[in-house]
């Protein structure tokens, strides 16, 4: 591992023991029109209640994105943070909803970066009109370039590279690794990772906002790809989809996953998946709001320059167990 990877991994094992957790269930995917999400309480020290968004390229129905409102929302509460929470998979419309925080006059800017030629340019203009901004999720590679004082959230890269890793050791050699939004630059890293490990992995399209068609369209590739002996799914969601087309496919083939969400910690441990990698959305969501608390309060520049990595970490069934009981509080 790279020296910075070490000092990246190392800050949020400083970070860890600031998260209060408290033990409530996420029950699935916010809708898109979310709204606004209010922090109350008071701050760890006596500071101006500050007005910070959120934007996320969140689809509808996926419980990932819980997990990360959920974390900014217990950051918002620590520190006297009016939260204001939107998303848009559509990235001109993503664009737009950063527009509408800086036309708000918020005090800070957290924003995922997942299609950063769409963001570039008001990113840039959030910047010039003083508003700190720091990225999380997706765009690691763009967000120093875009002017975010950091990121927060797994190299999709090496996250794919350990599932490949993984997948090699257990002696698969033929995996299908499927991408739900094309153009995604976190979700094609993450199968170029997979590929890198395994040269044989092929790349499956399919439409995420439509679990119907994810679902036949993994059916149909799996009875015509007869030696596909292992299936990734990149969000937990999109994985549980896909455990239907193998039953009906009545293929072989195993489930891996990224992300999670308790239903798929269960299928970990019940057997029917055979891992994942976390990147532990919670932090992400945390950590991006109360680093922006941060730099009010002080200055303060969590990761000097270098991403913050939140992730990858493998749940397979060893630790899934334990997984599980956070997973049920919605934190994991």
């Amino acid at each position: 591992m790279k020296k910075n990877t070490w000092r990246r991994v190392a800050a949020v094992a400083l970070l860890a023991p600031l998260l209060a957790v408290t033990a409530c269930s996420a029950q699935g995917g916010k809708p898109a029109d979310s709204g606004t999400g209010n922090g109350g309480g008071q701050a760890a020290v006596s500071t101006p209640r500050l007005k910070i968004a959120m934007i996320t390229h969140a689809a509808p129905g996926d419980t990932f994105w819980d997990i990360v409102r959920k974390g900014a929302e217990e950051a918002a509460k620590k520190d006297n943070v009016e939260l204001l929470y939107t998303n848009d998979q559509e990235a001109g419309r993503q664009a737009q909803l950063v527009q509408q925080a800086i036309d708000q006059k918020v005090d800070g800017i957290a924003v995922t970066l997942a299609t950063p030629d769409a963001l570039k340019d008001v990113v840039k203009k959030a910047i010039d009109a003083g508003i700190p901004v720091v990225s999380f999720n997706g765009g690691e590679d763009a967000s120093a370039a875009l002017g975010a004082f950091t990121h927060f959230g797994s190299n999709e890269k090496l996250a794919g590279e350990a599932v490949g890793t993984k997948l090699a050791a257990g002696g698969y050699k033929h995996p299908i690794c499927v991408i739900q939004q094309q153009g995604h630059v976190g979700l094609e890293a993450r199968c170029a990772g997979v590929k890198a490990k395994v040269p044989a992995t092929e790349v499956l399209y399919v439409n995420g906002q439509d679990m119907t068609s994810v679902q036949s369209t993994a059916t149909a590739k799996l009875q015509a790809t007869k030696d596909a002996d292992a299936i990734i799914g990149l969000g937990a969601p999109i994985t549980l989809t896909l455990l239907k087309s193998i039953k009906d496919a009545g293929s072989s083939a195993k489930a891996a996953s990224f992300d999670l969400n308790a239903e798929l910690a269960q299928q970990i441990v019940d057997g029917n998946v055979l891992f994942t990698v976390d990147q532990q959305p919670y932090l992400q969501g945390y950590m991006s709001v109360d680093s922006l608390w941060q730099n009010k309060r002080g200055g303060f520049k969590i990761g000097g320059g270098q991403a913050v990595l939140t992730g990858p970490a493998i749940i397979d069934k060893d630790n899934g167990a334990e997984t599980l009981k956070y997973a049920k509080e919605g934190v994991r």
